[in-house]
């Protein structure tokens, strides 16, 4: 016999873009009262989130997790990842919406041909620098070249925010032993990562079928948020380690966590780049420029996400 779920219905996907970016919570128990998603502290206070409203829900060491909470983010589209210590480790995440086979397929196509994988990472590099990349370069020549100018503009930023830098550098299983520069690094790019992780599943895309980036479980999510690391996370994780190691204050406020800091600042640059209506969009035009049509979808398929014209939320969730 089905239970039936008091309060409101379950909310349906809403597009990425006009969602809030992403929430850490950490020491609380996630459940659903009354339809709706509640986070319980250590005293027992409980805080409403609007998990419809969110693109993805990262679970530090300390949260626990109800049955219920995990359908009900299922159903809104919300993703699910639980983490290490301020983010610097994923260990797993839920699928919110499912990613589609036709463009499964489509992807694999795409990256295992090496012809339409060099023109997918050509664009990737056209992205990020502004600039066309240098002509009969492979792939693993771009990667060195990407790699040259990612460290040079690592070591620019820390010079202009005045922080000592060593290079980066951090152990994903000790995390009490990187520098504050690394841990503000890490926690920033974990925020990207996120945000980045729910658009490509919403999108219905896999994380882990890469084209520069390869062998990692989130190998597309590093291509796609490398195309907006240094505009968007990376330059404040600089700004809050550089305030942080001079102890001033940082637009008229002491830096007492810089972890927090640096993820609270992400979370605005998220709103002021309007990266969320950026992501998907972001994602078709890299993979266009393989030249492959996108292949038809059998009509035999199940519908993608609602029979209705009018649906909400992006092409990877589930209704």
């Amino acid at each position: 016999m089905a239970t039936v779920m008091p309060g409101l219905p379950p909310p349906r996907p809403i597009p990425i873009k006009e969602r809030a970016s992403i929430l850490f919570l950490e020491k609380g128990r996630l459940d659903v009262l009354d339809g709706a998603f509640v986070v319980v502290d250590e005293a027992g206070v409980r805080v409403h989130i609007p998990v419809g409203g969110v693109v993805c829900l990262m679970l530090e060491p300390g949260t626990r997790v109800s049955h219920a909470a995990v359908a009900l983010a299922a159903r809104a589209g919300t993703l699910l990842i639980w983490v290490g210590e301020a983010g610097v480790r994923l260990y797993a995440a839920g699928q919110p919406g499912g990613a589609r086979a036709d463009r499964l397929l489509y992807q694999a196509r795409l990256a295992l041909d090496e012809d339409t994988r060099l023109r997918v990472v050509r664009k990737m590099y056209a992205l990020r620098f502004h600039e066309e990349p240098p002509a009969r370069r492979s792939v693993d020549q771009l990667r060195g070249i990407e790699g040259v100018r990612v460290r040079e503009t690592y070591k620019a930023l820390a010079a202009r925010h005045g922080v000592a830098w060593d290079g980066r550098s951090y152990d994903p299983q000790n995390w009490g032993s990187a520098d504050l520069v690394n841990k503000c690094l890490s926690a920033a790019t974990a925020a990207l990562y996120g945000i980045t992780e729910a658009a490509v599943l919403a999108a219905g895309y896999a994380p882990a079928l890469g084209f520069l980036h390869s062998g990692k479980p989130q190998s597309f999510v590093y291509d796609i948020a490398d195309l907006f690391k240094f505009e968007t996370v990376v330059p404040e994780a600089f700004r809050v380690a550089g305030a942080a190691q001079a102890g001033r204050m940082l637009d008229g406020r002491p830096i007492n966590d810089p972890v927090a800091e640096v993820r609270r600042r992400c979370r605005d640059a998220f709103r002021r780049t309007d990266i969320l209506s950026r992501l998907i969009p972001a994602i078709e035009d890299v993979l266009a420029a393989g030249g492959l049509p996108m292949p038809p979808v059998p009509p035999e398929a199940m519908p993608v996400a609602f029979e209705d014209a009018g649906k909400t939320g992006d092409d990877g969730h589930r209704g």
